[in-house]
């Protein structure tokens, strides 16, 4: 008797009716659906930047691309599967994928959209902190759609200028960043529900890119936020080594936390692309506030005004050259008598600090221009805070220590959020003309 399982062949037909499924391990063919498609194995519309077939079925479309990747010398398939499998899923457990080469091309081009207080061509020297994100994005998809959201917002920028925008001119690559930056927003919180070390390790790496995220929407108020939160969740889960007593030392409490304060004073540290003019009296006395210009249409005049800060800003970076070395070393620390001699070298920096300060106040008085002070000086004085906070919390854990970091921190965020205003009133009032040199300057 013919078993029923067999696939029955007529007479004399020589084709087979029944054909093994073969077992393909690695298919060649690209795919250039989005990675939501391609998760849920259905055809995508291709549609840009979002995918009309996730957006009609109330997904989130996840994109058509990794964030800066490039992938040498790897199989098809492996880049399928990690292409395919990171979801915009906060919930999603991460992949634990074999080492992959991130291309020099892609750290540096992250490099320079970390800060756009700086000029566009100025190398922030972040490289391995580029890295480091790119790595991690690869399998944490907060830190993934963080990166996605600064490179979308940044070839807007980098496309339509330095410009005021209203709303109904924003691009769709512009909504397409606001809406990674949302998911990744997300993911975050539920990724710190409760802190573990690899949440906090991805709160700082976020933060870094939500830092650069807010100076390309120019908005430093949110930008100092996190700032301050970056820099307290390292000192509450004590990132580095530091003293509880008089001389009791202690390792620091999680291993192989990003240094988000060496991230930040190595942005700060660059050059202020800003360059305004101060504000003029009238013949009547009275002041009246003038809308800053580029530095290629300013008087000679208002730029000889300012020809001793430069000598200010020099001083300044060498006190941030000297705190990263001083990190550097409270990060290696062993011994009680080394971390008592790093304290001695602590209170000389912020003595410099306080110094610079002083000095900085009666340049300002040189100058005595009315109005508002230059948005270059406040980002000095930005970057003068940060160094101080970033001082007082090192190997110290002393009662009062909260109360003076909730001090600084409160004059940090005043600072930003008049540069905030300021900046919003330059970028109105310099107009077309200083969009199409900033442009070319990224370019």
């Amino acid at each position: 008797m013919r078993d029923k399982r067999e696939c029955p062949t007529p007479p004399n037909d020589g084709r087979k009716r029944c054909r093994p499924k073969r077992n393909i391990e690695c298919r060649t063919k690209v795919k250039t659906g989005c990675a939501t498609c391609r998760i849920r194995k259905v055809k995508c519309d291709e549609n840009k930047p979002f995918c009309q077939k996730c957006v009609s079925t109330g997904r989130t479309c996840d994109g058509y691309e990794s964030p800066f990747r490039h992938f040498t010398s790897q199989p098809t398939c492996v880049i399928n599967a990690y292409a395919g499998r990171i979801k915009s899923d906060a919930g999603l457990q991460p992949i634990r994928p074999s080492i992959i080469e991130i291309a020099p091309q892609d750290i540096d081009l992250l490099n320079r959209y970390f800060s756009t207080k700086t000029m566009f061509d100025v190398k922030l020297d972040c490289d391995e902190e580029a890295r480091q994100l790119l790595q991690a994005s690869l399998t944490n998809p907060p830190i993934r759609h963080a990166v996605l959201s600064l490179r979308a917002l940044r070839e807007d920028l980098e496309t339509t200028g330095d410009g005021a925008t209203s709303v109904a001119q924003q691009t769709a690559s512009y909504h397409y960043g606001l809406q990674q930056y949302g998911v990744a927003l997300r993911g975050l919180v539920s990724s710190l529900s409760p802190p573990s070390s690899n949440g906090l390790k991805s709160a700082l790496l976020c933060c870094q890119i939500f830092i650069s995220i807010e100076q390309v929407r120019k908005n430093y108020a949110a930008m100092a936020q996190h700032i301050i939160r970056g820099l307290r969740i390292m000192h509450e889960y004590r990132a580095r080594p530091h003293f509880v007593a008089a001389n009791k030392l202690v390792p620091a409490h999680h291993d192989q936390l990003p240094f988000l304060d060496v991230f930040i004073i190595k942005i700060f540290a660059a050059p202020c692309k800003f360059a305004d003019t101060p504000a003029t009296a009238d013949v009547s006395g009275t002041t009246s506030s003038v809308c800053p210009t580029p530095p290629h249409q300013q008087p000679l005049e208002s730029r000889d005004l300012r020809t001793i800060a430069p000598d200010m800003r020099t001083e300044l970076r060498r006190v941030a050259t000297l705190t990263l070395d001083f990190l550097g070393k409270v990060s290696r620390v062993e011994s009680v008598g080394t971390a008592l001699r790093l304290l001695s070298e602590k209170t000389a920096l912020l003595d410099s600090l306080a110094s610079w300060l002083i000095d900085f106040e009666l340049v300002q008085t040189e100058i005595g221009h009315p109005g508002p002070e230059l948005i270059s000086v406040s980002f000095l004085r930005l970057f003068h805070l940060i160094l101080k906070i970033v001082l007082l919390g090192a190997l110290d854990s002393s009662p009062d220590l909260d109360a003076k970091l909730r001090t600084e921190d409160d004059r940090l965020q005043g600072i930003a959020d008049d540069v905030g205003e300021r900046v919003r009133t330059y970028i109105t009032c310099s107009g077309t003309s200083s969009g199409q040199e900033d442009r070319s300057k990224m370019r």
